[in-house]
């Protein structure tokens, strides 16, 4: 035998017939797809060379028909939706349940404000701060309506009292006219009031000696804590209480007075007064000496300073210290 022959073929075995394609699945290898009923069957084409993938085909709903003339097989179930997650604030497992004023503020703030809509709250604004002025303005000329009955019985009985002073002095001025007018020597009339209003003025100025009721007040010091200062609040008090002259230790004490401290020494305008220290003050005793009992005033300022102070109501006080005239260098009456 030579070597160059082919080996004989092997026997092949009997056919088998083809076996038809599952209805209900894809083919086994090896068989064909069996063709539908009803449709004729395609001639096997080569596949064309494209590199785009196939979409697959999404299996139909139950009881929907594939095609004309498909069969309909057993379809699986479809799977039951996932329920989609809740947002984040709302009801679910996914957060929290919130409340509703919980979702009302987060509808508010962060707030969402146009153009237009800042300007009309801006011009809504300025009408509403006029409106209120207008209303305030008006409500301010009626400043007793939300007075007390106190307060309102007071303020009365201090308008009467200011009435009646008003009064007695426009009755003292008419009684002056009525006696120039009427008294056969005018000019000798005119002459006593000038007098008259002189001595008055002499009596403020401490060119006069004066007397009448009024008190006496009394400081002893015997560690010399009392000071300038302290003195002179003092006078103050007797001033603002109605005071109209004073006496401190033989000095006339007047508008343009002044203390000072010289040498561990008080001095009333440059001379040096020594302890006790004593005032004579003409005056209204029932309200000059209630001005220094005050809570916290002369007498508990004083008495703190470990100084003793004594006050004496008396029915007559002679001011009898007196100032020189000073004749002023620039100013000069003038005539209206």
């Amino acid at each position: 035998m030579s070597t160059n022959d082919t080996p004989p073929e092997e026997p092949k075995g009997p056919e088998q017939p083809p076996r038809e394609a599952r209805p209900d699945g894809p083919p086994r290898d090896g068989e064909q797809p069996a063709p539908r009923p009803g449709k004729p069957a395609a001639e096997p084409t080569e596949p064309a060379a494209s590199t785009e993938p196939v979409a697959a085909i999404e299996p139909t709903g139950p009881g929907e028909p594939t095609g004309p003339g498909e069969p309909t097989g057993p379809v699986e179930p479809a799977e039951p939706a996932t329920p989609a997650a809740s947002p984040a604030g709302t009801d679910g497992a996914d957060g929290p349940e919130t409340t509703g004023r919980q979702r009302l503020a987060a509808g508010l703030w962060p707030p969402r404000v146009s153009r237009a809509q800042l300007i009309v709250a801006l011009l809504l604004f300025v009408l509403g701060l006029g409106l209120a002025i207008q209303v305030r303005s008006n409500s301010d000329s009626s400043a007793l309506r939300g007075a007390r009955q106190e307060d309102l019985v007071r303020i009365l009985d201090e308008l009467d009292g200011r009435t009646k002073r008003l009064e007695d002095e426009k009755q003292q001025l008419e009684d002056q006219r009525k006696e120039l007018e009427s008294s056969s020597n005018q000019a000798e009339e005119a002459r006593r009031q000038t007098v008259e209003k002189e001595r008055q003025l002499g009596i403020l100025a401490g060119t006069v000696a004066a007397q009448g009721p009024g008190i006496t007040l009394k400081i002893t010091d015997p560690k010399g804590q009392v000071e300038s200062d302290q003195l002179l609040d003092a006078l103050q008090e007797l001033r603002a209480a109605g005071a109209e002259a004073i006496q401190i230790n033989g000095v006339r004490v007047v508008a343009g007075s002044y203390f000072s401290d010289e040498g561990g020494h008080i001095a009333i305008d440059g001379k040096k007064i020594t302890q006790p220290y004593e005032f004579k003050v003409i005056g209204k005793p029932q309200d000059l000496e209630p001005a220094l009992n005050i809570p916290g005033g002369v007498v508990q300022t004083l008495e703190k300073e470990q100084a003793t102070v004594a006050v004496t109501r008396s029915a007559k006080i002679v001011v009898d210290a007196l100032r020189a005239a000073k004749q002023p260098d620039y100013a000069r009456s003038s005539s209206s």
